[in-house]
C-alpha cells in the first residue's frame, strides 16, 4: 500500500504542478489530450499487442526471489495509434499480461513516442506511457503511472520496451518489453 500512495502522490503532485503553472496552461494541456485521443480514436491506426519479456533487475531483488518471478508476461492488448508527420505517434493501449506472480494485470495507457530517421523503414522510437494498471497484490487499487518508452520500428511492427523504476528492495526495477504491429 505505501508503493501505491507514492506513485498516487507523485501523480497527483504532477497534476498540482501543472495547474500551478496557471489556469490557462492547465486547460491547454488537457484540451490538447483530448484533441488527441479524440485524433487517436477516429483516424488512427488497429495495433496488436503481444507483451513477450520481463527481467528484474538482479542488483535489486534477491538471487532467490528473483529466480521465482515470472519473466514470461504472456498476453494480449489492443489499442490505437495516429502517426502525425511521419515523426510522433500517439497512441491507446488497453493491455493484460501475467505480472510477476503469475497473476493477470490490466494496463491502460495514452503514449507518446519520437520517431527518429524521417521517412526510414528501421527507425528507434523515444517516448512515455503514461496510464493506470490494476494488480492483484494491491487489491485491484488502480495505480497511475509514467513511464519512459524506448523501440525499434521495423516497417509497420515495433519492438518497444519501458522500464518500472525501483520502488524497494524487491520491488520495481523490472524491464518490460512487448511487441506491437500496427494494421
Amino acid at each position: 500500500m505505501k508503493k501505491f500512495l507514492i506513485v498516487f502522490l507523485m501523480f497527483v503532485l504532477n497534476v498540482s504542478v501543472s495547474y500551478a503553472a496557471g489556469r490557462s496552461n492547465f486547460d491547454r494541456t488537457i484540451d490538447g489530450v483530448l484533441y488527441n485521443i479524440n485524433t487517436i480514436w477516429e483516424k488512427g491506426t488497429l495495433d496488436i499487442h503481444v507483451p513477450v519479456f520481463t527481467w528484474h533487475n538482479r542488483w535489486t531483488y534477491d538471487h532467490e526471489k528473483a529466480h521465482k518471478y515470472n519473466e514470461k508476461p504472456w498476453g494480449f492488448g489492443v489499442g490505437k495509434s495516429y502517426t502525425v508527420r511521419d515523426r510522433y505517434r500517439h497512441g491507446l493501449v488497453a493491455i493484460a499480461f501475467k505480472d510477476s506472480f503469475n497473476k493477470l494485470e490490466p494496463t491502460f495507457a495514452y503514449t507518446w513516442q519520437y520517431l527518429f530517421c524521417k521517412g526510414s523503414i528501421v527507425r528507434p522510437t523515444l517516448g512515455v506511457m503514461t496510464g493506470v494498471t490494476f494488480r492483484d497484490n494491491y487489491h485491484w487499487l488502480p495505480i497511475p503511472a509514467a513511464l519512459p518508452m524506448a523501440g525499434l520500428d521495423i516497417g509497420n511492427f515495433t519492438i518497444n520496451t519501458t522500464y518500472i523504476p525501483y520502488l524497494g528492495e524487491n520491488n520495481g526495477d523490472v524491464f518490460f518489453a512487448w511487441l506491437t504491429w500496427r494494421f
